[in-house]
C-alpha cells in the first residue's frame, strides 16, 4: 500500500478534511447532488481519515446501525491515489473499529462498478440493482 497514514478521528474532529475529499469524489468527479452527500448523518458516524504527508486523500464512515450491526459509509479515496491499496485500507480500519465494538455484521451500499471490490474484501451481494443519487448501486453485507 501507498505510504498512508489511516486513522480512526476522535468524535470531536473537524471534518472538513473528509468532507474535502467526499465533495471531490462524489461531488466534482461523479456529479452527486451535495445536499445528498452531506446528509446530516455524520455526526452519528465514526469517521477514518488517510492521509499522506499531511493531505487528507480517503475517507469513510461507520455508523451503527443496531446492537450488532454497521453500516460502511462515504467510502472515498481522491483519483491520484486509487489503485494503491488505500481503499481497502479504509474498509479494513472500518472493519476493525466494528470488531472492536463487539459489531457481528456490516452492510453497505456499493456503487455497481466497485462491486468486485467489495467482493474482494468478503462483502456479499444481497440485492438486485438500485439507484442511489443517480448511480447504480447494489446492497451487500459481510459478517465479521
Amino acid at each position: 500500500m501507498s505510504n498512508a497514514e489511516v486513522t480512526v478521528l476522535p468524535d470531536d474532529a473537524d471534518l472538513e478534511p473528509a468532507f474535502d475529499v467526499r465533495l471531490d469524489v462524489f461531488v466534482d468527479e461523479q456529479g452527486v447532488d451535495e445536499a445528498i452527500e452531506i446528509d446530516g448523518k455524520d455526526p452519528d458516524a465514526t469517521h477514518v481519515l488517510a492521509r499522506i504527508d499531511d493531505e487528507a486523500v480517503g475517507t469513510a464512515r461507520l455508523r451503527e446501525i443496531d446492537d450488532r450491526t454497521g453500516k460502511v459509509e462515504r467510502v472515498a479515496v481522491r483519483e491520484a491515489h486509487r489503485d494503491t491499496g488505500l481503499g481497502g485500507a479504509l474498509v479494513e480500519r472500518v472493519e476493525t473499529l466494528a470488531r472492536e465494538r463487539d459489531l457481528q455484521r456490516l452492510e453497505l451500499h456499493s456503487q455497481t462498478r466497485v462491486e468486485e471490490f467489495y467482493e474482494s474484501l468478503g462483502y456479499e451481494t444481497t440485492s438486485d440493482v438500485f439507484d442511489e443519487a443517480g448511480i447504480p448501486h447494489v446492497e451487500m453485507e459481510k459478517e465479521l
